[in-house]
């Protein structure tokens, strides 16, 4: 899966299950504060399986809202490109957010995503990638 250049936020989140059966995300209100996102909006949201979860889930797009979901009208992705980064590799990046976890967030080629623990926005540190998805990268600082 590759993430689009149009990412306009990234942050960990809990999947709540409501009284009605319905689950829910929260959406942190940093995102609003900051503009990312706009309460009322409608918004893809691509669900991931974190890193240190206990049992991997699927990777799934739709749209968050209260309406049924919708056919996707926007361009297909491209799964079959590898990731622009490979374990093992340092390479200096920006961080650009930080996640719910409190992690960095940095973006490379093609707006993918590199998450990098104890940063902070605005860095640029060089780092160490140590383990590369199809849609995230995780490194440290090297």
């Amino acid at each position: 899966m590759e993430i689009s250049d149009s990412l306009q936020t990234l942050y960990s989140a809990e999947i709540d299950e409501q009284d009605d059966g319905s689950f829910c995300i929260e959406v942190p209100e940093q995102e609003v504060v900051d503009g990312s996102i706009t309460e009322g909006e409608t918004v893809r949201v691509a669900i991931l399986s974190h890193p240190n979860a206990q049992t991997p889930e699927p990777d799934l797009d739709e749209k968050a809202s209260s309406k049924p979901s919708q056919p996707s009208t926007g361009p297909a992705t491209n799964t079959n490109q590898a990731p622009p980064v490979s374990e093992g590799e340092v390479r200096k990046v920006e961080i650009e957010n930080i996640g719910d976890q409190g992690d960095g967030i940095a973006k490379v080629e093609s707006g993918f995503v590199v998450i990098v623990p104890d940063t902070r926005v605005g860095q640029e540190p060089r780092v160490r990638i140590n383990d590369v998805r199809d849609n995230v990268a995780f490194a440290e600082i090297a």
